[in-house]
């Protein structure tokens, strides 16, 4: 839901703010007072285009902010691009300078315009007079029909993730088929080398240290043995001195048993003396001061570091490479085979590919009769006289296929009889595609079966002018409609009918006012009082009367 909307010097707002609310939002006012400047000002931050001359006179900047409330959708958007969330809420904010230069932000840290047209259809779909099909591609299109039918897209978006990976499997070995030919002799070669030096992980720091203590044999063995003597051997030796200074604490314990603990540290203390000098003595008896031992191991490390500069930091990546290179080997050698199971592969792929996609072409075929009849009805009860007909197309090349089905969807009309059907885009005025959009929404909204996982659709629906040549019960119907499409999604829409204006949830007031020189535009939400004054204008001009005010107040009544 939207929750409030900002614009700072932009067009002739010097500063306006709207909260909005739940519900159907209703936004009033004279002609020219500025009414569709707030809509258009949303759909810069749906991602439209920007221009400097948005900028008010005399200004160096444009802003226009809005807060959403956030979706789990939005949310994984802004997570893919990298954009912290703002607790429960959505800050979009975009800057254009009067150089025509503009920044975006999102949830107040840098982002760009590709980024809110990809968080538009979680936030809101604007249809403002100038671009009411901006954001009603084809794609738009399919998901209203997959909603309405209750169409889930997870199992075709699976089957096309499967088989676009067996197909790049695929496409990596055919096209690297000439290359690894080439390679297979050096590959040989060094699968050989490899295997002929018998590697064995980490032998190389084992090897290492084996080779200091033979460089320095007989620094070791004197520095083991001088160690023995002093801690045991010796007439002065560590051993000899504890074992006395054991029997002289004992002969005090004898007497004070406070002494007895600190006997028992010392034997321990004198156990630890003896093992230790035992082990400086086996190890001065294990060193062998081999000169030809020295060799051997000087040789196997000047090989690992041949081995190691050509294929690896590390004995163990040697020894990984080695293996990857059997495996390229085994791939050449067994590539008939391998391409067999690959091509197989494939052609499970996209066998279980085109029966999801058929399967779903089909319950797209018949839910786009169904809308077609339903939005025909809707439309046509709207001041408009239409046939109306959703085609479900299929493209069964491959070329066609997408993660959503191979089928085009798309929305056609004819507004005058005897004329053919003719794609939304060729619609003449912004009004009437506003109603279109109404009437499919409502459609949709009212008629849409229980799905498994409902499609994802806008949480807000903005309509500029949806009431042009329209009035009487036509804009009854409107404003009705309205309503009910309200009741699942807020709904913000500007228009100049109070029978229309009679069905808000929430009024919102637009007028323009001269101060200092400069004409300001203010934006107030009406009490129920204002309200009816509000509507009573509408309905009698400048002049309000108490007949337009009763009017007014029966309209307000009776829309409830």
């Amino acid at each position: 839901m939207l929750v409030e909307l900002r614009a700072e010097n932009y067009a002739v707002i010097d500063h306006a703010i709207a909260v909005f609310g739940p519900g159907l939002n209703l936004l009033t006012g004279e002609t020219g007072a500025g009414k569709s400047i707030l809509v258009d000002a949303l759909a810069l931050l749906m991602g439209g285009k920007a221009s400097a001359e948005v900028v008010r006179h005399g200004a160096e900047k444009a802003v226009v902010a809005c807060v959403f409330e956030a979706t789990p959708g939005a949310e994984a958007i802004l997570e893919e691009n990298g954009i912290d969330a703002e607790g429960n809420d959505i800050i979009l904010r975009r800057e254009i300078l009067s150089t025509g230069k503009g920044r975006v932000f999102v949830n107040n840290q840098p982002a760009t315009v590709a980024v809110l047209k990809q968080l538009a259809p979680e936030l809101a779909l604007v249809h403002a007079q100038t671009e009411t099909l901006t954001s009603f591609d084809q794609a738009q299109q399919r998901i209203l029909l997959d909603r309405f039918a209750g169409i889930s897209t997870e199992a075709i978006g699976e089957a096309y993730a499967r088989w676009r990976a067996a197909e790049a499997r695929l496409t990596e070995l055919v096209e690297g088929e000439q290359d690894r030919l080439r390679m297979v002799d050096l590959w040989s070669y060094q699968r050989k080398e490899i295997e002929a030096a018998r590697l064995e992980a980490g032998e190389d720091e084992a090897l290492e240290t084996e080779k200091r203590v033979l460089a320095n044999a007989e620094k070791l063995y004197a520095a083991a043995m001088g160690a023995f003597e002093q801690l045991y051997e010796g007439g002065s030796s560590a051993e000899v001195m504890l074992r006395a200074a054991v029997r002289n604490v004992e002969e005090l314990a004898r007497y004070d048993g406070r002494f007895a603990e600190a006997a028992q540290q010392l034997e321990s203390a004198r156990a630890v003396v003896g093992d230790v000098s035992g082990s400086l003595r086996d190890y001065a008896e294990g060193i062998d001061a081999s000169p030809e031992r020295l060799g051997e191991i000087e040789d196997r490390l000047a090989d690992l570091d041949r081995l190691k500069r050509k294929y690896g930091h590390t004995v163990a990546e040697v020894i990984a490479f080695g293996e990857d290179v059997a495996r390229k080997l085994a791939e050449v050698e067994d590539k008939d085979e391998i391409l067999k199971a690959l091509r197989a592969d494939v052609d499970e792929a996209a066998r279980a590919y085109r029966n999801t996609a058929e399967s779903l072409h089909a319950e797209r075929k018949t839910a786009a009769g169904k809308l077609g009849k339903l939005a025909e009805g809707q439309i046509n009860s709207l001041a408009m006289k239409v046939r109306f007909a959703v085609d479900v197309g299929a493209g069964e090349k491959e070329a066609d296929w997408t993660a959503a089905g191979w089928d085009t969807v798309e929305y056609r009309i004819a507004t005058n009889p005897g004329e053919p059907l003719k794609a939304l885009d060729e619609i003449a005025s912004g009004g009437e595609m506003s109603r279109v959009m109404l009437a499919l929404k409502v459609s949709v909204e009212e008629g849409a079966a229980k799905p498994k996982k409902k499609s994802a659709t806008p949480r807000t629906l903005v309509f500029d002018e949806i009431d042009i040549g329209i009035g009487g019960r036509a804009a009854e119907a409107v404003g009705q409609k309205l309503k009910a499409l309200s009741r699942g999604q807020q709904v913000l829409c500007v228009t100049h009918l109070p029978q229309i204006a009679a069905f808000a949830d929430q009024h919102f007031l637009i007028d323009k006012r001269e101060a200092d020189g400069r004409t300001k535009m203010q934006v107030r939400l009406l009490d129920d009082r204002a309200r009816t004054h509000e509507v009573a204008r509408m309905l009698s001009g400048a002049k309000v009367t108490d007949t337009s005010l009763q009017h007014a107040g029966q309209m307000i009544a009776g829309s409830r």
